[in-house]
């Protein structure tokens, strides 16, 4: 059969089926109707679907964002806290629970797992920032949830390789905090050596971390503080009243402290004005009688104004014809 009739015949064939189309689709009316509803709802529900998915993935996005920037906040403020000697490190645990109930729910397994990295972050400093004692026991316990967050964020398989190597670090941090430094240097080590992790930050703390780590091996050991003094009993100072140096007229005060330590306190005492130096003086002599005053001698002239002076004048004899006192 030539080319040119097969085409004739195709043709013919194509141009039967157009002029019968309406026929057909008359008598198959509801099956194409219920063909044709069918596949309308199924691209309403992948477009629907798809809408939802990323609404719900950006909310995720967004409540983690605030989740994961809060943790250094809390610490931020936990630090100031302490330098006012005052503890809020349990600020911290609800920030630890938000994160560990986000990646509970989510589906992604990156966002799971930057978050309970970041749980195991808090949980760490939780413990570091209390202004109390920590117990050997307590340490275990919260040391060993931050170890269990961790591993959930490696078995959560990130795609991230910046997650996977962050998660494995952390657990290196547990063991080190714990006293186990022989694994966690196999830890660092891995990470520092692992060509899947190459270029990403944890790598570069885990080789760093592994040429300081001899330096906290040794414990810390503080002094114990030194015993409280015995509050001293009060006692009155002595107060002694001296004479000055010698050549002041008033006395000073001078008031020794009780304790024997501190220095003396030397205090003049003000001389009493004009009007009570007469109340206090002595009382004057009596004044001679009439008869002293007539046998007494003369006061001595006074100097002359000339450049030289006046001789005394002789003592006055007693008259021996004065009449006699009775």
């Amino acid at each position: 059969m030539r080319s040119d009739h097969r085409h004739e015949l195709k043709t013919n064939e194509l141009a039967d089926w157009i002029m019968n189309f309406p026929d057909w689709a008359n008598e198959n009316r509801t099956s194409l109707i219920g063909a044709a509803a069918v596949i309308l709802v199924a691209l309403l529900i992948y477009f629907l679907s798809f809408y939802r998915q990323n609404i719900v993935s950006a909310r995720n996005q967004e409540r983690l964002t605030s989740l994961v920037t809060q943790v250094p906040q809390q610490m931020n403020r936990v630090a100031n806290a302490a330098t006012q000697n005052t503890d809020e490190s349990y600020a911290l645990l609800p920030a630890a629970q938000d994160l560990q109930d986000f990646a509970a729910k989510s589906s992604n397994a990156d966002m799971a797992a930057l978050a309970l990295i970041q749980r195991g972050a808090a949980l760490r400093a939780e413990v570091h920032y209390r202004l109390a004692e920590v117990s050997r026991e307590e340490l275990a316990t919260q040391i060993g949830k931050a170890k269990e967050s961790y591993q959930q964020a490696l078995d959560r398989k990130p795609s991230s390789p910046a997650l996977a190597a962050a998660a494995q670090y952390g657990l290196g941090l547990c063991e080190e905090e714990l006293g186990n430094f022989d694994q966690a240097a196999a830890i660092y080590r891995e990470v520092a050596q692992k060509p899947e992790y190459a270029g990403t930050t944890a790598q570069a703390e885990a080789a760093y971390r592994l040429k300081i780590m001899d330096d906290f091996k040794t414990a810390v050991v503080f002094q114990p503080a030194p015993p409280k003094p015995a509050p001293a009993q009060a006692t009155a100072p002595s107060v002694q009243i001296k004479p000055g140096d010698g050549k002041a007229s008033a006395p000073v005060v001078q008031i020794k402290p009780s304790d024997g330590k501190s220095p003396a306190v030397t205090v003049p005492v003000a001389p009493a004005p004009a009007g009570d130096a007469k109340t206090n003086a002595a009382p004057a002599a009596p004044a001679p009688s009439s008869d002293t005053k007539t046998n007494a001698a003369p006061a001595p002239a006074a100097p002359a104004p000339t450049p030289a002076p006046a001789p005394a004048p002789a003592p006055a004899k007693s008259d021996t014809n004065a009449p006699k006192s009775n």
